[in-house]
């Protein structure tokens, strides 16, 4: 299945030159979207995962029915003062500006292997600020999986040493 028929391309969001990959309208397709999953299952079935870490929100409708599929838990990586148990943080900088990621700093258990799953790899800012997350806790990240790869953006390179999975690139 050629799941890029599925994404819709938004010319100039959120400015000009940018063009914008919409996954909504391949989450609105429940028979895509399961595919979509089942593939990304498939691609990481031969990892050994404890846990799929999702950063907020799409890494959420991501990384939470590939953690059903596989039967593991999910861990959400959020945005700073959105969780409401003790957690660490790391900060990253943004196109413009800077943001903070956040875990519970029990979400992760000390050896755990860790899959990272998210809608989009860009420049792999907020992925590789994730991986420190998880490291942080003492998790072992084992791969990252993604539905779309910007592959132009170089993101992989953040990522040195990890597997990453994706169903679709972009140049």
């Amino acid at each position: 299945m050629d799941f890029k028929d599925y994404i819709r391309v938004i010319p100039d969001f959120p400015q000009a030159g940018i063009s914008f990959k919409d996954i909504t309208t391949l989450l609105k397709n429940g028979e895509v979207y399961r595919k979509a999953i089942e593939e990304l299952k498939v691609m990481v079935s031969d990892l050994k995962i404890d846990v799929i870490a999702g950063p907020e929100a799409r890494g959420f409708v991501v990384g939470a029915p590939l953690a059903y599929a596989l039967g593991v838990g999910f861990a959400p990586i959020r945005k700073s003062g959105k969780l409401p148990y003790e957690t660490i943080e790391v900060g990253y900088d943004l196109e413009y500006g800077k943001d903070r990621l956040a875990m519970h700093t029990d979400a992760i258990e000390k050896g755990q292997n860790v899959l990272i799953a998210d809608d989009l790899l860009a420049t792999g800012g907020t992925i590789a600020t994730s991986v420190n997350l998880i490291r942080q806790l003492g998790g072992n990240v084992v791969g990252a999986a993604f539905m779309i790869e910007l592959a132009d953006l170089n993101g992989r390179s953040k990522l040195d040493g990890i597997d990453v999975f994706t169903l679709m690139q972009y140049e």
